[in-house]
């Protein structure tokens, strides 16, 4: 028997020996189509191809498509486990032509492959064609169907649209008959619904354009968009008529018996079914990027995880099982997926955390629900109020609330839910006064209300699209932006990381089709991403699709100064010990700083220990992983958390280096363990270089580094290294001698500054410094010299007053130093005198003279200044004054 995976490969090799490229299956979150929530078939990733937006270097491509409908039109939740077909999660197998080949082709490849590679009895197939395509009609026959095997269809069934506009294209369908013994008829009876007849591929011709006004005219690039969904092949292959009976399917719900010991074909059954399903839409879902929230996506993931998870409780599973069913799926589908093996971890990590808090409510819940329900009629509805109480207070969504009260063959009143959930938000509107941070915050407020949170995609990518929801400007919302408007654009998702935990925001561009503005920052406020922006060409207006890209090569920078932070941290406390811990942070793409807390400078070793400690975990290369998990519990593995990031139930966890002994993580041997929003390297290498600038103090007992990573740290060493080397040029030395050279003409010019300093007090004292040498008069019985210089300095007077003091050996000295206009005082008193008199009243007499104020030191010895040395006479006499007292 051919397993799934054989049967994927066997697909993809057959189209890859006739001309196709095996393309690597899309994220299941779809950066170029805003208004999808999830990838729901194989040609989402090549609608821009389609199109004509965009080109590759093939025309015929083949790929295995995962995909989600668990949200939106494509909403198949409530069925799953209760169907034989109907999946969360699914593998869209598709073979794909760009203007290459077209309807013959197309058809000769799928009956090929079914009838001889995959041997499925030609007598047991039907086709379906559009009721005026007598191409595809004439085609089926050359290949061999009967004519009564192919069936007309005039409906939009066999008819396929991108949208209202766009490209479109009949198709063509085969089904598979299972026989007699099942109920059901063909295509196009009144009894198609039923089980016998299975469509296993349907193939559309690509071969129109559909305009606004209905008209239709044929695609220059005619093209094939191909789909058959591999658990059904898969269960037609293998003998089954239930996709759950598939090995795949049926190996994971072996697990889930395993794990709960419950028979997986007892009347329990469809539980074991559900959480298999789950199991992949989730699990994938989380390795793509998304996780459990209570907003768009994040939302749609939770609902399928906590139904899941009531499944679980319902067989009995004391202890969340989810997680523990990740290997066997990882086993099964890991080969083909690596992202799931590289994701396991985490996709772990959050099933447990997501299941530990479910289960703490579940319970009450549930209590709640059967009291509610005790108190109705056997046939009556759950009031809405209650359906919402279980919302609001224990996180119950809606449809789980559906989902179990469907096995008690009950329903809810959804109006009055609605009902319940608006007077909620009316009553928050009518609390909120605002934050007062900006004049225009109530309608951010409302923008939130009104379209949720944004999405933020910018974890792994930095393009994508985007449906705009909202513009504004000067604090109201605006229907247009034209060209040379400065605006904020809010759309339901984004790849621009808004400013937030020190990291700076995105700038980039955003177009539509008729308009392209430039973004220069990116904030937000109650979960809305605000896309700060000018508009360069054109309109641009609400409810139009945009692309989005942010500036790569200035989000790259970002990134690295960002990872550089931690590493930096971590390097401090290693160096400095565990009382440092983070007080602020700028990560920008021109440079990184980082505050801590830190008494004292740190010495220039300690400088260099730190930046050479973050270089080699630089060079050490390691992976950056990110893992999300509950606060407490990151703490618990050593985690730190970053200064000025808010944390709700669940924290991102960025982890990065290898370090043996540390203690911190799953392995105990992790260097870094931060809990942190903002984007980073994927290795520890994408950084390059680190080199500090410097230590410097940022306010009492908190220090602040500033340094460069990259091309910056790189750019900044050249410049040091051509620095040196223009000072070895103008000392004609080699560069490695510039240190002792400029060392020995320090302590030349040194020795020389003190030799100028003595002769000019020497001069000064013998009377060559631009006045007669001073001579002693007697002031109220004391000796009293004074003196005015000029070409001496204000630092050389102390030593000059010494001087004279020594002659005098009992006296008072004042000198008054012209440097330029402006005046230095000192004054001097011989101990025996200081009793009678102060140097610093002295000095405060003279200063007031000379436009100064203040002047202070001992008794005997006080100095000051003033702005005007031409009244040093006046300053004399005052202080003759202060003798005279």
């Amino acid at each position: 028997m051919a397993s799934l995976n054989d049967i994927r490969s066997t697909f993809l090799n057959y189209f890859e020996r006739n001309g196709h490229q095996v393309v690597d299956s899309s994220p299941l979150v779809p950066r170029n189509d805003p208004t999808l929530m999830f990838t729901n078939s194989g040609m989402v990733q090549f609608k821009n191809v389609f199109t004509g937006l965009e080109h590759r270097d093939y025309k015929r491509a083949t790929t295995s498509q995962k995909c989600v409908r668990a949200g939106g039109k494509h909403n198949d939740l409530d069925n799953v486990g209760y169907t034989a077909r109907h999946h969360t999660f699914f593998e869209m197998l598709g073979n794909f032509s760009f203007g290459d080949y077209f309807k013959e082709d197309a058809i000769r490849f799928a009956w090929e492959l079914i009838t001889k590679d995959f041997g499925i009895d030609k007598n047991r197939l039907y086709t379906t064609v559009y009721h005026t395509d007598d191409e595809a009609f004439e085609i089926w026959k050359k290949v061999g169907v009967p004519e009564e095997r192919i069936i007309r269809i005039a409906t939009s069934d066999n008819f396929w649209q991108m949208g209202p506009t766009g490209p479109c294209g009949p198709c063509t369908e085969i089904f598979y008959d299972h026989g007699e013994h099942i109920w059901g008829g063909p295509p196009g009876s009144a009894d198609e619904d039923g089980d016998r007849f299975i469509e296993i591929w349907n193939i559309v011709f690509m071969q129109n354009e559909q305009f606004a006004d209905g008209s239709m005219t044929p695609l220059e690039m005619q093209s094939i968009d191909t789909g058959m969904g591999l658990e059904r092949i898969g269960a037609l292959l293998q003998g089954k008529h239930d996709n759950y009976e598939t090995d795949l399917m049926r190996d994971l719900i072996e697990a889930s018996a395993n794990a709960t010991s419950v028979d997986p074909d007892g009347p329990k059954n469809v539980h074991h079914r559900v959480i298999a399903d789950h199991l992949r839409s989730t699990s994938f879902l989380i390795a793509d990027g998304v996780m459990p929230s209570n907003e768009g996506r994040g939302y749609v993931l939770r609902r399928i995880m906590r139904r899941a998870m009531r499944h679980a409780h319902l067989l009995g599973a004391q202890d969340p099982l989810m997680h523990r069913l990740v290997p066997a799926l990882v086993r099964q589908m890991g080969q083909a997926f690596p992202e799931l093996v590289q994701a396991q971890s985490m996709i772990s990590e959050t099933l447990l955390l997501e299941e530990e808090r479910f289960r703490t409510t579940l319970d009450r819940g549930l209590k709640l629900l059967d009291e509610e329900l005790a108190g109705l009629g056997a046939d009556d509805a759950l009031p809405g109020a209650s359906a919402f109480k279980l919302y609001d207070t224990y996180g119950f969504p809606l449809d789980l609330t559906q989902d179990a009260l469907r096995e008690k063959g009950r329903s809810v009143d959804t109006e009055g839910f609605d009902a319940a959930m608006e007077a909620q938000k009316a009553k928050a509107r009518a609390a909120w006064s605002g934050t007062g941070e900006t004049a225009d915050a109530a309608v951010w407020f409302e923008i939130a209300d009104t379209h949720g949170a944004t999405e933020f995609l910018g974890y792994d990518t930095e393009k994508a699209e985007g449906q705009l929801l909202s513009i504004v400007k000067d604090g109201a919302e605006i229907a247009n932006a034209a060209a040379g408007d400065s605006v904020a654009f809010v759309l339901n998702q984004t790849p621009f990381y808004a400013e937030s935990g020190g990291q700076v925001g995105d700038t980039g561009t955003l177009k539509t089709d008729t308009g392209v503005a430039c973004i220069t920052d990116t904030r937000k406020a109650h979960g809305v991403f605000m896309h700060i922006a000018e508009v360069t060409e054109g309109t641009i207006s609400t409810s139009q699709a945009a692309e989005l890209e942010v500036d790569h090569s200035r989000r790259t920078a970002i990134r690295a100064n960002h990872s550089a932070t931690h590493l930096l941290h971590e390097a401090l406390r290693e160096a400095l010990g565990d009382h440092v811990a983070q007080r602020g942070s700028l990560n920008a793409e021109d440079r990184l700083r980082f505050d801590f807390s830190h008494g004292k400078a740190l010495t220039p070793e300690q400088l260099k220990t730190v930046e050479q400690e973050v270089n080699a975990y630089i060079r050490q290369n390691t992976a950056v992983e990110t893992r999300v998990m509950a606060p407490d519990d990151a703490r618990a593995l050593g985690a730190q958390a970053l200064f000025g990031e808010k944390y709700g139930d669940e924290v991102r966890v960025v982890s990065m280096g290898t370090q043996a002994g540390s203690g911190k993580g799953t392995s105990g041997a992790t260097y870094s363990l931060e809990l942190c929003g903002g984007t980073h390297v994927r290795q520890t290498g994408d950084i390059g270089l680190f080199v500090t600038l410097g230590d410097s103090a940022s306010s009492a007992g908190v220090r602040r580094i500033e340094a460069l990573t990259g091309a910056a740290a790189f750019e900044y060493l050249v410049a040091q290294d051509q620095r040196l080397a223009d000072a070895a040029l103008v000392m004609k030395a080699p560069a490695a001698e510039v240190p002792e050279r400029v060392k020995a003409l320090m302590e030349e010019r040194k020795a020389l500054q003190n030799e100028v300093a003595t002769l000019r007090r020497e001069l000064a004292m013998s009377g060559g410094a631009g006045a007669p040498k001073a001579e002693a008069r007697e002031v109220a019985g004391m000796p009293f010299m004074a003196q005015v210089l000029s070409g001496v300095s204000g630092k050389d007077l102390p030593s000059l007053v010494d001087g004279y003091k020594e002659q005098l050996g009992s006296g008072v000295v004042l000198l008054i130093a012209d440097a330029d206009g402006k005046a230095a005082v000192a004054a001097g008193v011989t101990k025996d005198l200081t009793a009678n008199v102060s140097a610093v009243d002295l000095v405060r007499a003279a200063v007031a003279e000379l436009g100064g104020k203040g002047g202070g030191g001992r008794p005997d010895m006080a100095q000051g200044g003033g702005k005007d040395a031409a009244n040093a006479e006046a300053a004399i006499k005052a202080a003759e004054a202060v003798l005279g007292s």
